[in-house]
């Protein structure tokens, strides 16, 4: 793979080093508190009912804001925010970020760690670490996926749901904060391990392939790396297609068994976890510098056995165009690292942060189906390899310094790089006719013409570097009066390609290869074909030769750019005890570009789309009403944006195998424009403890959605601004403990603990027979030919509730705690024209989490249990016309059992 990836290790490694020097240097001091790293480790209850230090960096604030017993950051904040803190987190269990905000008020997850804001999609949720931009490993999005944050080394998870100006203007649904953990107070080591079994993998039969030996490690050891021919065609920038001799000399590279050759694996086992924290602050004399140092690493296996249907493009759904069942095995592997340094002198604080995770996916998918439209008697079986490599590098410098009394600067940069690379994507169809005429009509034949079976390969890789950078300065004009105005830049450029080539044989391939298994069938002698029989002689007909087809001579790789400068001024104005007001606007001019990248001596005849240069005034306003100390009401009202992702302005096709969906992008597209409205009423009436309602409005202009269309017997979902939408609902969230020590017995020193929020949201799409909706290369331009009006926004789930039930106890770690939550069904992708959209129902999922704290040997041990999905509910995606039901993407999900322990020093 890529130099980058293989030397990235470097800050993982340097972590678990830097790790046991802090722990020698250690005075004696008392148990740590800091919460260890990892997927296996959560942080100790809360000793009593207290308000938790929450650890915060945003930008235009505190880099820390400390809650105390009287305003706890959501009460004092002058925006409507959702705090998880680190025992929050704890409390869910969570291994990853994602997990841990799903059980936020409002927020959902879906698919692989997107998260919705209030039904609107990952498009509408702006993610931020300490304060700053990240870039995305994913082809498909601009946001990143929050499943690879585990929950171990982030200190609070901070979802603001009103905009205000010290954020970046795309802020459609909310923005996410993350923050690393920082300097500890006291010194500490924890090292964690787990295991997990799931039901629906461990111990059962799943599919994988031999790869490379150092697969389990989530890195490739070389063997991946293209093949001489292969890398010298890419340089060349050469068309195989037509050159025999040239797609032949690279084919007989490509295919090897432990590439390419999907095997049986039987008894699938378990999943298991270790992490390492570790951090101390040192006296320097009058300045405190702060080291901690995390590392983590998991590998768990998935199994799926989906049910996967398309239908033709009648209305009534009454016919299928695909009806296959496909297992699919994943082998995941997850490592991550963090070393953050922090130096403290008087009121002024610097910290530099560095991240590195690494998430590999080794897949292996078996499906065995028809087409019933086409062949309804035919079978067909296809079997695909992959291997999914994504990568985040994070380095950040935060600084708040305080010159003179009422003035703070704060100051921020950053650089991140992202990558994805996922070479070899292997995939066959065999084909069994069952014809009684067909001397072959009983065996699975492939024979590479596309119709009676086809083999393909695909070498995709995708880099980005964000560059960002802003200063916020805050003055007190007065008590009652503070004015802050700032700056950001934030420079993004990726390079997206997708190379993927079509394996065709001759008119005299043998018939009998065609019965081979995938390395046979395209291996060196068949590729290249007999010409020539065993006594040297010339064949009057050559036997074999196969044939490479790159299948996109058009755009198989593109560069995309995104520059955002963006300025902003504000007021937070105390008008009396009662009345604040925290207003201002901020102005963002950005360009944003795709454009193809010319990798044949032949230019492309791909007409790049004229990039968006636009500038915004964007005002924000939050009004808050302090009706007594325990009771306030927030009035806001704000204008944000939203940008097209730069997969979706590409025309190119995209296969993700996640969901089973084929992909184009349109040129077309343009901004969103968001007007929001919000009030909310809040009772924090005890310390920990609070109840809110709150209400909330949203209109959209030209928002970005999703249209499915057929394209060669395939559903293929592109995008389109849809004329208006518009989005409203209501909140409700409720933290309350209740004492029980006076009941005596097992409960002396326990309290029961009930966090409850509900979100009801309805959305609705507004088109009109006179809008018009611009479309790549379409012969339609009419709206409702792509768009139903009154239609929901995709991802938008009417009803979410979130349910937390547990015992705790005050003065020591021992907590039970049941999870429930339940989302209403959404819709994920649209149908035909005149066809039902397609709907995932997501269910009730009910986990249950048990932690406890022992004493061993004179050392601090965490016990945990946890089990998840145990009612058993399953993913499914389907359409419905009357009786008629398409499965689309539908299969069981395992429940889970995970034991951990984690030692404290």
């Amino acid at each position: 793979m890529s130099k980058t990836s293989r030397l990235a290790g470097a800050l993982l490694l340097t972590s678990a080093l830097v790790a046991p020097s802090i722990v020698h240097a250690q005075d004696a001091a008392p148990p740590a508190t800091t919460p260890p790293t990892g997927e296996t480790v959560a942080e100790p209850a809360p000793a009593a009912p207290q308000e938790e230090e929450v650890e915060v960096s945003v930008p235009g604030g505190e880099i820390v804001v400390t809650g105390n017993r009287e305003r706890n950051i959501a009460k004092a904040s002058d925006q409507v925010i959702s705090v998880l803190s680190t025992a929050e987190i704890a409390r869910t269990g969570e291994g990853n970020i994602a997990g841990a905000l799903g059980r936020v008020t409002g927020l959902s997850v879906v698919g692989s760690g997107l998260v919705y804001v209030r039904g609107l999609g990952d498009r509408y949720s702006l993610a931020l670490l300490n304060g700053s931009p990240l870039p995305s490993p994913e082809p498909l999005r601009r946001v990143v996926p929050l499943d690879i944050f585990p929950s171990g080394v982030i200190a609070s998870s901070l979802v603001q749901k009103s905009y205000s100006v010290n954020y970046p203007g795309e802020f459609g649904g909310g923005v996410i904060n993350l923050t690393t953990k920082s300097t500890p107070r006291d010194p500490f080591i924890t090292i964690g391990v787990g295991g997990t079994v799931d039901t629906e993998t461990t111990g059962r039969n799943g599919y994988s392939y031999y790869g490379a030996k150092s697969d389990w490690t989530g890195f490739d050891n070389g063997s991946r790396d293209l093949p001489p021919a292969l890398q010298s065609y890419f340089n060349s920038g050469a068309l195989v297609n037509g050159d025999s001799a040239l797609g032949r000399s690279i084919g007989s590279e490509l295919v090897r068994f432990s590439r390419a050759t999907l095997q049986r694996v039987h008894d699938l086992p378990p999943a298991y976890s270790i992490s390492l924290s570790a951090g101390k602050t040192f006296d320097l004399g009058g300045v405190d510098l702060g080291v901690i140092a995390a590392a983590g690493f998991s590998n768990k296996w998935r199994n799926r056995q989906a049910l996967q249907q398309t239908p033709t493009a009648n209305a009534d759904l009454s016919e299928l165009e695909k009806d296959f069942t496909r297992t699919t095995t994943d082998n995941r592997v997850v490592a991550n690292g963090m070393l953050g340094l922090g130096l403290e002198w008087g009121e002024n604080k610097v910290r530099w942060t560095n991240l590195y995770i690494r998430d590999t996916i080794k897949q292996a998918r078996l499906g065995v189906g028809r087409n019933p439209a086409q062949n309804p008697n035919t079978d067909r079986m296809k079997q695909d390899t992959a291997w999914y490599e994504r990568q985040l590098i994070d380095t950040q410098l935060v600084g708040e310094f305080k010159p003179m009394d009422g003035l703070s600067v704060d100051v921020r940069a950053g650089y991140a790089n992202s990558q994805r690379e996922a070479p070899y994507e292997f995939s066959f169809e065999y084909v069994r006719t069952n014809a009684a005429a067909d001397p072959f009509g009983a065996l699975y034949v492939n024979r590479l013409n596309g119709n009676q079976g086809e083999a393909s390969v695909a070498f995709s890789n995708l880099n980005e570097d964000l560059w960002s950078g802003g200063i916020d300065v805050t003055y007190e004009l007065t008590p009652a009066i503070k004015a802050t105005v700032g700056g950001l830049f934030s420079d993004t450029n990726r390079v997206s390609s997708r190379r993927q080539f079509l394996f065709r044989a001759s008119s005299n391939f043998p018939a009998q290869a065609a019965v081979l298994r995938p390395d046979l069938l395209l291996s060196p002698g068949l590729i290249n074909g007999v010409t020539k029989d065993s006594n040297g002689n010339p064949l009057a007909t050559p036997v074999g030769g196969i044939d490479l087809i790159e299948s996109d001579t058009s755009t198989p790789s593109f560069r995309g750019k995104l520059r955002n400068y963006a300025g902003y001024a504000k007021v937070n104005w105390e008008f009396n005890e009662q009345f604040s007001l925290d207003a201002g606007v901020r102005f963002e001019k950005a360009k944003q570009s795709v454009e193809a990248i010319q990798v044949f001596t032949t230019p492309p005849t791909f007409v790049n789309p004229t990039p968006l240069n636009n500038d915004y005034w964007l005002p924000a306003a939050t009004l808050t009403y302090q009706v007594r100390p325990d009771l306030q009401i927030r009035l806001s009202a704000s204008k944000t944006i939203a940008r097209p992702q730069f997969r979706e302005l590409i025309y190119q096709p995209f296969f993700d195998p996640e969901s089973n969906r084929q992909y184009l992008g349109n040129p077309l597209l343009i901004d969103s424009q968001l007007y929001n409205g919000e009030a909310r009423v809040e009772w924090y009436f005890a310390p920990e403890q609070r109840l809110s309602i709150s209400g909330f409005y949203k209109k959209i202009k030209n928002p970005i959605e999703s249209f499915v269309f057929p394209l060669a017997g395939d559903a293929v979902t592109s995008y389109a601004n849809a004329p208006k939408a518009q989005l409203y609902g209501a909140e409700f969230e409720l933290q309350k403990y209740f004492d029980l020590s006076n009941a005596g017995g097992w409960l002396t020193g326990r309290r029961a603990v009930i966090v409850a929020n509900y979100t009801y949201s309805k959305s609705t799409l507004q088109v009109k027979d006179t809008d018009t909706v611009a479309v790549y290369a379409a012969a339609s331009t009419k709206a409702t030919d792509y768009f139903r009006d009154d239609a929901p926004l995709t991802g938008q789930s009417d009803h979410l509730v979130n349910l937390q039930f547990g015992l705790e106890n005050t003065e020591r770690l021992s907590q039970q705690t049941i999870l429930l939550s339940y989302a209403s069904p959404r819709t994920v992708s649209r149908g035909f024209t005149g066809q039902p959209d397609v709907i995932e129902k997501p269910g009730i999922n009910l986990d249950l989490v048990l932690r406890e704290g022992v004493t061993f040997l004179g050392q601090e041990f965490e016990l945990k249990a946890e089990g998840r999905n145990l009612l058993h509910t399953r993913h499914r995606e389907y359409q419905q016309a009357g009786a008629n039901v398409v499965e689309f993407n539908t299969y069981d999900v395992g429940t889970t059992f995970t034991l951990s322990a984690a030692i404290k020093f």
